[in-house]
C-alpha cells in the first residue's frame, strides 16, 4: 500500500481550518498543525500510486494550500 507525508505551508490564517480540512479528505489519515518551516504535516495512503497521486494532487489544489513537500515512503 503506497503511503508517504505530505508537509505544508498554508496562507496566513488559514492552518487551523486547512487541517482540519486535511482530516476529512480521502486519502488522508492523520493531519496535524506543527509548528517550524511548515505549518501541517499529513500521513497519507492509498491503494494504488495512482490514487495517491490524485490525492496529493487534490491536497495542492485544496484554498489555503501555500506550497507543499512531499515524501513517498519505500517499503
Amino acid at each position: 500500500m503506497p503511503r508517504g507525508f505530505v508537509l505544508l505551508n498554508a496562507d496566513l490564517g488559514y492552518e487551523s481550518t486547512l487541517a482540519s480540512d486535511m482530516k476529512r479528505m480521502e486519502g488522508v489519515t492523520d493531519a496535524y498543525t506543527v509548528y517550524g518551516v511548515y505549518d501541517i504535516l499529513l500521513k497519507i495512503e492509498a491503494d494504488s500510486m495512482e490514487r495517491l497521486k490524485e490525492f496529493i494532487g487534490a491536497i495542492r489544489k485544496t484554498k489555503g494550500v501555500k506550497s507543499s513537500l512531499t515524501m513517498l515512503i519505500m517499503d
